[in-house]
């Protein structure tokens, strides 16, 4: 039995680099749970968050605020954001990332 279930959430893009290994593994794993690569990344991440004691202490911390981003984050063109938002539908509501989906 997988121990990730994937919902769909709204994304960003970023960028990340994984090892050969690590990158197949996630492939593997997708094809596993019949996902995206994304949503197995995601899930996984979000699974790891939502168990690491200490980082939820870090969370309410206050060097949580001072913590630089890492991340490199891209940033859709105005013509990309308002061809996505033509895409959705206006009475779909967007559901928020959360790990709700995750099994213990």
């Amino acid at each position: 039995m997988p121990l990730l279930e994937v919902t769909q959430t709204r994304q960003i893009s970023a960028s990340i680099r994984l090892t050969d290994t690590t990158a197949t593994q996630v492939d593997q794993y997708a094809a596993f749970i019949h996902a995206s690569a994304d949503d197995v990344v995601e899930q996984a991440l979000a699974y790891v968050f939502s168990k690491d004691r200490e980082f939820q202490d870090f969370l309410k911390s206050p060097d949580t605020r001072q913590a630089a981003s890492r991340l490199r984050i891209r940033r859709p063109s105005a013509s990309e954001a308002s061809e996505a938002h033509a895409k959705r539908p206006a009475s779909v509501a967007q559901p928020v990332a959360s790990a709700a989906g995750l099994k213990a």
